[in-house]
């Protein structure tokens, strides 16, 4: 999927370029505070830690068998620091899902549970960006945030943590059209809290004595997500 992303970057490069006029909007980055509005795909993923604890006489390995497309839309807001810096903040709501397939070690049968989030993300980035060349401007970004998972389902056999902190980065280019500035932007997130609950701290009275090893295999989880999204500014 985020192959297809580069390529949709390399395409964007490639055919704005004889759309463009040399020096559009020679003096949007000198605003003090500006806003925007971000639309993408992302795709959900986890660190995987299993307890390797034998489970009706079968001991299984968890992973994140697929990549599966969701969606994010978010909020920009801008502050400028100086020439070559700028302070973020964009809200952003991301639709996403995963599939954790777990496999037997003793004869390889494998089965798969979906769980599905829904992270309200809060993030502050610093912004680095190069010197301008014409209508073109690379940058980079790092920064954290919290995020709040809205899409909690208690009766699924894993039940995640709604809170999460992270740490993310990415890269992007301004591209200067005549009336607004889109940059293609590429992030990677990575959370810092365990956001798995085990059994014994949840009511688990809905789950079904098979669909416990689903989280009986499991010790922990923490979140991973890579995220392309166009900014419009």
């Amino acid at each position: 999927m985020f192959k297809k992303g580069f390529l949709l970057i390399l395409l964007i490069f490639k055919f704005s370029s004889p759309l463009l006029a040399e020096g559009n909007l020679p003096y949007i980055d000198n605003k003090p505070i500006h806003f925007g509005f971000s639309l993408g795909i992302n795709s959900l993923d986890f660190g995987i830690k299993s307890t390797q604890d034998s489970i009706g006489g079968k001991v299984y390995n968890a992973d994140v068998s697929m990549l599966i497309p969701g969606f994010s839309v978010g909020i920009i807001s801008d502050l400028r620091l100086n020439r070559y810096l700028n302070l973020r903040f964009t809200p952003t709501l991301h639709f996403g899902e995963r599939k954790l397939t777990y496999i037997s070690k003793s004869d390889s049968t494998s089965s798969s549970i979906s769980i599905t989030s829904v992270p309200v993300c809060l993030p502050i980035y610093i912004k680095y960006s190069s010197q301008r060349k014409g209508n073109y401007r690379p940058y980079l970004l790092c920064g954290a945030g919290v995020s709040i998972d809205l899409g909690r389902n208690k009766e699924n056999p894993i039940l995640l943590q709604p809170i999460d902190f992270y740490t993310e980065f990415g890269v992007g280019c301004d591209l200067y059209f005549l009336f607004f500035k889109m940059a293609p932007e590429l992030k990677f997130s990575i959370g810092f809290n365990d956001l798995f609950t085990p059994l014994d701290q949840r009511n688990a009275g809905q789950i079904s004595n098979e669909n416990e090893k689903y989280s009986n295999a499991l010790s922990k989880l923490t979140s991973r997500m890579l995220t392309l999204t166009i900014n419009f500014e």
